[in-house]
């Protein structure tokens, strides 16, 4: 018997890994994030398929469902959204599954800010703009670790694609434009994915007002990323030399 931690992807059935794919097709047993996991991903799985919304549930519940279809040698699919490494709670379980001595597993899956990124035509790392991406959220119930900041986050001029925030992107974005200014870009994805995707594109002066009206509030991502001048990268200049090619190219 083992517990799969499948990545259910940001909602479109076709960006599920085929690994996750085939191991949702054959599951016995499902606890899924109802509120997050899109119902087209539930729709694979078989009608005999034993589900339960973990929505519902306490962390106690869970691991009781999974220590009950250990004893009966079942395998349990826990499907999570995007991928089950960021925001997916899956380090409390694994810590209760090896107390038991239950074998697990992790299939990631494809992030909702990738899928954000897709859905917005956005390159998250820009030549001499920026070459990194921080992944966050704002405060909330659950406080920031001491040290992980807006404002030190923003200090670098990374782009920023921050999850469980939608609700709080008018004060975010006027706290962040004392750092990349208020024409740096900036979007608001909902479901990305899914087929009611919505995409909100501005800037840091305008984002917020653009969500209000949209009505917006949750089970979005919003991004922030620097302008850049329309550098290109070395990577495909013709003058950058590296293992597989020469200076100049083919006709170099």
């Amino acid at each position: 018997m083992k517990v799969y931690f499948v990545g259910a992807g940001p909602g479109d059935p076709e960006l599920l890994t085929r690994k996750a794919d085939r191991l949702i097709k054959g599951a016995p047993i499902c606890i899924y994030a109802g509120s997050l996991v899109s119902p087209a991903i539930l729709n694979l799985m078989p009608s005999s398929t034993q589900r339960h919304d973990s929505a519902r549930l306490t962390l106690k519940e869970v691991i009781d469902l999974i220590v009950e279809a250990s004893k009966a040698g079942v395998d349990v699919i826990r499907l999570h959204s995007g991928d089950p490494s960021i925001y997916g709670a899956i380090g409390e379980q694994i810590i209760e599954l090896e107390k038991h001595g239950i074998a697990y597993e992790v299939v990631p899956g494809v992030s909702s800010f990738q899928a954000a990124a897709a859905a917005l035509g956005w390159e998250l790392t820009v030549p001499e703009v920026s070459q990194s991406i921080i992944l966050t959220r704002s405060p909330g119930r659950t406080p920031m670790p001491k040290g992980e900041s807006l404002e030190s986050f923003a200090k670098t001029g990374a782009t920023l694609c921050l999850f469980l925030s939608t609700h709080a992107v008018q004060p975010l974005a006027k706290s962040l434009a004392e750092h990349y200014g208020d024409s740096c870009s900036a979007a608001v994805v909902y479901h990305a994915s899914w087929p009611d995707e919505r995409v909100l594109v501005g800037d840091l002066s305008d984002i917020g007002a653009k969500v209000k009206e949209a009505g917006i509030s949750k089970t979005a991502i919003f991004l922030v990323k620097r302008r850049g001048d329309g550098s290109a990268s070395r990577l495909y200049d013709p003058n950058f030399e590296h293992g597989f090619r020469q200076k100049g190219g083919l006709d170099g």
